[in-house]
């Protein structure tokens, strides 16, 4: 029997928001894999690019879902984007801080000065989510990065995963002040490279197992870091933005949840599964057989990124096919 995720890999770096809860809801299989890993000796380490909250905040609200957790185990872009400018800021420097007061905190304990609002002597301005962000930030932000100062994003995420559906991340946040102020931001979270540097460490990993929802932060976060990645369907990414992904957004494995950890590997791999078949015309992919959708998602990525990316037409030859393109929202009618 082919080894399970958790015998391969000595740690899971695990995304939070879609993956392992939506707002206050736990996905379903998270408890069950936080557990497994637990169990077999696997760290566990909560990796999250929301820069809200303190992790001993979000250990707390994980620990209330059921899912036990410590703030040792909880890295958070707000924790990246503070080391981030402590390594390029004179102590004591003031940063003008857009985000919630557990970002402001995170720079406090790197021994920075915080500020609200934009001066002569704010050096950096540190831009995290928080609901409570309003144009009069922004405008703060804008004066301070137009008059010079360094700007850190602790992450892009353009939406934020909830259990009323996705919702504006700091990535919108951050592409207004882009479009005002004609500058790139340092970006400290996912898909750069500063949070997950800390999450292995903070692990004490050789061999860690990148899981999250989104192919842009958590999954080209993981290719760009060279570590070997889960993509979970329950927050951000579908299957048809999996077949669609560019090379540098291709996963590992795909499943439909968190539970997949204690799964054969290879059953999880991007490669042609029994049961199905995939052939080519002038117009696309033509699938046929019947089993598992995911399976026939696997099989259909194999096929096209053996020599192609982006958006791709798929359809059916038969009904099996049909009903399986439907549960992966990819489909039309049978053909043929």
């Amino acid at each position: 029997m082919s080894d399970r995720l958790l015998d391969i890999y000595d740690a899971l770096l695990l995304d939070l928001d879609g993956t392992v809860y939506r707002g206050g809801v736990p996905v379903p299989g998270a408890e069950y894999a936080v557990t497994a890993a637990r169990a077999d000796g696997v760290a566990v380490r909560f990796v999250t690019n929301n820069a809200s909250r303190a992790p001993g905040e979000v250990s707390a609200h994980l620990t209330e879902m059921g899912i036990a957790a410590d703030p040792a185990e909880v890295s958070t872009s707000g924790q990246a984007g503070a080391a981030v400018l402590a390594e390029r800021l004179d102590a004591g420097a003031e940063v003008l801080v857009i985000g919630s007061d557990a970002l402001a905190d995170e720079v406090v304990k790197v021994g920075l000065t915080v500020v609200r609002l934009a001066g002569p002597n704010v050096r950096a301005v540190l831009q995290g989510l928080s609901p409570r962000t309003a144009w009069a930030d922004l405008a703060e932000a804008c004066v301070a990065i137009r008059g010079g100062a360094l700007w850190v994003a602790c992450n892009v995420d353009r939406t934020l995963p909830t259990d009323r559906g996705l919702l504006p991340g700091n990535g919108s946040l951050v592409h207004a002040l882009r479009v005002a102020t004609d500058q790139e931001p340092v970006v400290a979270g996912k898909p750069a490279t500063p949070l997950m540097a800390e999450s292995i460490r903070s692990a004490d990993a050789s061999r860690p197992l990148v899981v999250g929802d989104r192919l842009d932060t958590d999954i080209e976060g993981a290719v760009s870091a060279k570590l070997d990645s889960l993509l979970v369907l329950t927050g951000v990414a579908t299957p048809a933005d999996v077949l669609a992904a560019r090379p540098h957004e291709r996963p590992t494995y795909v499943s439909a949840d968190l539970s997949a950890v204690t799964d054969a590997a290879s059953a999880l791999e991007f490669t042609a599964k029994a049961g199905w078949t995939v052939g080519t015309d002038a117009g696309g992919l033509v699938a046929g057989g019947d089993g598992d959708p995911l399976d026939l998602l696997r099989t259909l990525c194999a096929a096209h990124w053996a020599d192609g990316e982006g958006p791709v037409d798929v359809r059916p030859c038969d009904d099996g096919a049909a009903a399986a393109l439907s549960a992966l929202g990819l489909s039309g009618q049978p053909i043929g």
